[in-house]
């Protein structure tokens, strides 16, 4: 097996662990309405409400699981690395940094909502006239959040854009398909594509979207550079 076959199949583990600890994370459904120390509180919690249902140890593991997970996805870089070999290299390094710079933030992102999920079960806890202290932690960590989700994000669309005009100068080693196929463009067809799925399916990927293009990503890259 090459190196590159190799990385492929890392990223692509990397990418399945993480979307599971993104499900053991996000994935739950409530009635706010069940939970009335909450619902003063629902628009600062933004849907992070539902996470007053889960196992501490559950969550544990889903933040777990994607921090261990990312050495793995940066393996998957470097082989997008490899394979746009032939295309400008200034750009060609550019998109393989803000990739691997966007997957190291992510894992600190994603390791913090362990946090998030204690805070709302905490908030759900205390007496009401506390409430106020575990709600300004949420608050600030909301704006934690922000400061490094927006980073990811533009990093993450800008290296994907940078991915696909090389490879469609025809000049890498993916075919030209490739250039429709990035992690912003399977996300969105993820998204699209979700609404039409059962509930159940819907319920249990509930918060895996972002991963779950990273695993179809991969699995394309993979299929592309195999010989």
């Amino acid at each position: 097996m090459s190196a590159i076959q190799l990385t492929g199949f890392l990223a692509i583990i990397g990418a399945i662990l993480y979307a599971i600890g993104d499900v053991l994370l996000l994935a739950g459904k409530i009635k706010i309405d069940d939970y009335p120390k909450l619902k003063p509180f629902q628009k600062l919690l933004s849907d992070a409400e539902k996470m007053v249902i889960l196992p501490s140890e559950k969550m544990m593991w889903g933040a777990l699981l994607g921090v261990f997970s990312t050495p793995l996805i940066l393996a998957g870089f470097w082989q997008i690395y490899q394979g746009l070999a032939g295309a400008n290299e200034t750009l060609r390094l550019m998109t393989g940094i803000l990739f691997a710079t966007a997957g190291v933030i992510g894992a600190f992102v994603h390791g913090t909502f362990f946090y998030m999920g204690e805070y709302v079960k905490a908030l759900n806890s205390v007496n009401e006239d506390s409430q106020h202290v575990i709600a300004d932690m949420i608050t600030r960590h909301r704006k934690l959040l922000i400061v490094t989700y927006a980073p990811l994000l533009i990093l993450a669309i800008i290296a994907s854009i940078l991915f696909s005009a090389m490879v469609g100068t025809g000049a890498t080693h993916f075919p030209l398909w490739m250039a429709a196929v990035n992690p912003v463009t399977l996300t969105i067809a993820w998204m699209l594509v979700k609404r039409v799925l059962p509930q159940f399916v819907r319920d249990a990927t509930e918060g895996a979207g972002f991963n779950i293009a990273y695993f179809i990503f991969f699995l394309c890259t993979t299929f592309t550079l195999w010989n």
